[in-house]
């Protein structure tokens, strides 16, 4: 075997060990969903539920209502990436729920359910100001966090997030539409990218 032979077998065993410790089923096209449900969402809270010309939610009614259609977005984005990630996993023949899985699950969930129990601890306390950049900044340390066991670029969307959250708290009355940047405009771009690069392999 001559040594160009030999480095390509070593760097074929390299990347099948790659695949094998990180998830690689992720659909671009539920990037793209996510961020469209997340627009769509926004678009009704602006029309129908926050105050006119004022973007603190202050009545019990309206609160309550944006809550249930985040909660609303948030479960539609979830249902919509576990069907189409089901289905890519089918196509490329690999198991969909493995220790893999299993590891970016837990990496994922454990920083965003933290940071949705802080985010509710100060809306209790009816601190509204800082809820959409905590958003971002929680979500995005849950996609870097996660992003050692996958394949792709998913720790970048995680650092831009990181970054938005971080100038929407500098930045105070501007939360709703870093938000919509954030939850909708990156994860459509995110999502564009992914299907590229599918589309490419």
């Amino acid at each position: 075997m001559s040594e160009q032979e030999y480095l390509k077998d070593i760097s074929e065993i390299k990347s099948l060990m790659n695949r094998s410790s990180r998830f690689i089923s992720l659909s671009g096209l539920s990037g793209i969903f996510a961020g469209v449900y997340a627009i769509i969402g926004a678009a009704v809270a602006y029309f129908f539920l926050l105050p006119k010309g004022d973007f603190v939610v202050l009545h019990s009614w309206n609160f309550k209502m944006l809550l249930g259609l985040l909660l609303l977005v948030a479960v539609l984005s979830v249902v919509t990436a576990f069907l189409l990630t089901t289905r890519k996993a089918k196509q490329n023949k690999v198991p969909i729920w493995d220790t893999t899985t299993k590891r970016l699950l837990l990496n994922f969930i454990v920083p965003l359910l933290t940071g949705g129990i802080y985010i509710l601890i100060k809306l209790n306390s009816q601190h509204y100001g800082l809820t959409a950049s905590l958003m971002l900044i929680f979500y995005g340390l849950a996609l870097v966090n996660a992003s050692k066991y996958t394949i792709g670029n998913i720790k970048y969307l995680g650092y831009v997030e990181i970054v938005a959250g971080l100038i929407c708290a500098a930045l105070p009355g501007y939360g709703f539409w870093f938000w919509i940047f954030g939850f909708g405009v990156m994860h459509i771009i995110y999502g564009s990218i992914m299907c590229m690069q599918e589309k490419k392999q």
